[in-house]
């Protein structure tokens, strides 16, 4: 019987870790639901007309799996000279949260 009540007590105490993984990225952290962007950085290199992506997931906080990274995004985009690099997070109840790295450039 305890084993049943200790169970959702631990998962609701877990409510929220997901986003722990991407603190520190500028973008605020909601408990409900989040989906926010902002700008990290930009170079004096015109801004390309090329965008690459890199996303990394993390679940409850406890396992975070992906290449979130500058490099990562660049490649997947073919950009060789980079113009801007931006971030963005969605956050599901605390649960499922997703970090990209969005970057922009000339290839």
């Amino acid at each position: 019987m305890y084993k049943l009540m200790a169970l959702p007590l631990v998962l609701l105490s877990l409510t929220g870790c997901a986003g722990i993984a991407f603190q520190g990225q500028g973008i605020p952290v909601a408990v409900l639901y989040a989906d926010a962007s902002t700008g990290q950085q930009a170079t004096q290199n015109n801004l390309g007309k090329k965008k690459g992506e890199a996303c990394a997931t993390s679940i409850l906080g406890l396992v975070t799996t992906g290449d979130a990274s500058i490099r990562a995004a660049a490649d997947a985009g073919g950009i060789k000279q980079i113009s801007a690099v931006d971030g963005s997070i969605k956050n599901i109840l605390g649960i499922f949260a997703t970090y990209c790295t969005v970057v922009s450039g000339t290839g």
